[in-house]
């Protein structure tokens, strides 16, 4: 039952940690060619988008199993240690700075009227948005790889019992 367990962590966890991944080195750098307007109704888009039952089940999900599987293989060393590290490391740098940083951040863009907004007030919403975005999406992403590297370990020194 265990071996399940690791096993449906460790694909979530994947899963959330090649989103971010891909995110980071194609969707942004796509986005960056665009104009101002552009680039601030793309982001609409796509974070209105992402609030989907998919998205949910890995994001959620992988919040949800990282402490279930450290709590169920809580006896088994070092099995126990690399997934309460990535636990760790989940729910601080992906969940915690997506629920602190990029989602204020979304809905705070959400609220951004385009269409009614002077090309200046457009250009400055993107400046300080775009770039501390990104910063923040970098950093979910080398938290879910270190997440998944260490459920990876986990499974590779798990024991079914």
């Amino acid at each position: 039952m265990t071996t399940v367990l690791l096993i449906i962590t460790a694909v979530l966890t994947a899963l959330i940690a090649g989103l971010f991944y891909a995110y980071s080195c194609s969707v942004v750098l796509g986005l960056g060619k665009l104009s101002d307007a552009e680039y601030l109704k793309a982001m609409q888009s796509i974070n209105r988008e992402i609030l989907n039952p998919v998205f949910f089940m890995s994001f959620m999900g992988t919040a949800i199993l990282l402490p279930v599987s450290v709590f169920f293989l809580r006896g088994e060393q070092p099995v126990f240690i690399f997934l309460l590290l990535a636990a760790l490391a989940y729910l601080v740098g992906v969940f915690g700075v997506t629920v602190v940083g990029n989602v204020p951040m979304n809905d705070q863009l959400d609220q951004f009227d385009i269409s009614g907004s002077a090309v200046e007030a457009i250009k400055q919403m993107r400046e300080n948005f775009e770039a501390r975005w990104n910063f923040l999406n970098n950093v979910r992403t080398v938290f879910s790889v270190v997440s998944i590297l260490l459920v990876i370990c986990a499974c590779i020194w798990h024991k079914e019992v």
